[in-house]
Parts: C-alpha cells; sequence; structure tokens
C-alpha cells in the first residue's frame, strides 16, 4: 500500500474513532510511528485533523441531539449523554479538553453548546495533545519507553 493509503487508513481510523464507532487510533499511528518509515509530522497532522474533523460531526450531531439521540448509530448511549451533560453544565467549555478520552469523549463533542471556534480550539488542543503524548512513548523522547 502506498503512503498515501497509509495515511489515508489513518486519517479514516482517526475520524471514526471520534464518531461513531468505538475504536482507537493510538495502535495504529504508534504503530506507523514505530516503523520509522513514515514522516512524523504528517503522521501526527493527519491523526489530528481526522480526529478533530470527526469530534465536528459530533458537533454537528449535537445540534440536532433531539432527533437523533435514540438511534442507534448515534455516537453517545443517554447514560453517557446525561454524564457529559452534568459535567459540561457544571464545568463549562473546559470540558471538551477532555475530549481525547475513550467513552467521556465523544459525548462531551456532543453536548458541547459552543460557537464552532472555540469548540474547534479546545478539541484540537487536547487531541494534538493525546497525539504528541502517543509520539512521546513510542519514540522515547518522553523517557518512557
Amino acid at each position: 500500500m502506498g503512503d498515501i493509503g497509509i495515511y489515508g487508513g489513518l486519517f479514516a481510523a482517526a475520524f471514526v474513532a471520534a464518531t461513531i464507532v468505538p475504536m482507537q487510533s493510538e495502535a495504529l499511528l504508534a504503530r506507523l510511528l514505530i516503523s520509522g518509515a513514515y514522516s512524523t509530522t504528517v503522521l501526527i497532522v493527519v491523526a489530528s485533523v481526522g480526529n478533530i474533523l470527526g469530534s465536528t460531526v459530533n458537533w454537528l450531531l449535537g445540534r440536532g441531539i433531539d432527533h437523533f439521540h435514540d438511534r442507534s448509530w448515534f455516537p453517545a448511549s443517554k447514560s453517557g449523554l446525561e454524564r457529559a451533560t452534568k459535567w459540561y453544565h457544571h464545568y463549562g467549555r473546559w470540558t471538551l479538553l477532555l475530549s481525547w478520552m475513550p467513552i467521556v469523549g465523544d459525548p462531551l463533542t456532543v453536548v458541547a453548546r459552543e460557537p464552532l471556534w472555540s469548540f474547534l480550539l479546545l478539541v484540537a488542543i487536547a487531541k494534538i495533545s493525546r497525539y504528541l503524548i502517543v509520539l512521546g512513548l513510542t519514540t522515547g523522547w518522553m523517557g518512557l519507553s
């Protein structure tokens, strides 16, 4: 598979991981980083953009939450939405810094009632930070590998 296919696959995995399928993109990113065969910068950018765009889909779905929340394809469970709504109302926009977290992150991006610019800023900080930590753990620049 060519480089475009590898980067496209990473983009798709990161995008889907942020939306409707319980999936993690970190393992794929780590594997590609460890291989040393691909540009580290491009891998981080591709994974980050895919994951941020996936979260943006959640933000858009949240605009129609009353119409979609009971659908099987909806990216968050009822209990997850209730928990995320409580957190969001209590802590406000800063909860979006937790959007990188499994299980909790997707519902937070659905219930967020932020202007798109502040949503994107906070989610980008969270998502890029997570992938930089994966980079640090897999390449040893954090002193942990």
